[in-house]
């Protein structure tokens, strides 16, 4: 994957959502109107962290490359360089997968 051009501030993370799933468990074929939003993807960039009451900033708990699944309506999607992406608050992020 090429490098995002995007910084998100505070708290925000840019998720790359994973692939909808195109066929069911009993194989199945799925049509695109049928298919479920994607939970799941990898982080490709984080912010700087919340800004604290004592003026620094909060570490955030996901890093880049990180696995994570998040709300099913949850952030903003925005298409940077022809690749979709979903711009989260750390707070929207549900798990970490390991």
């Amino acid at each position: 994957m090429a490098k995002i051009n995007l910084r998100p501030l505070d708290d925000r993370v840019v998720v790359k959502p994973s692939d909808a799933e195109e066929v069911t468990a009993g194989g199945i074929v799925l049509p695109d109107a049928a298919q479920e939003k994607p939970q799941r993807g990898k982080v490709v960039a984080i912010g700087g962290g919340k800004l604290l009451d004592s003026g620094k900033r909060g570490e955030l708990s996901v890093t880049i490359g990180d696995e994570v699944i998040y709300g099913k309506y949850g952030g903003s999607d925005v298409e940077v360089d022809g690749q979709e992406l979903k711009i989260l608050r750390e707070s929207d992020i549900l798990a970490k997968v390991v």
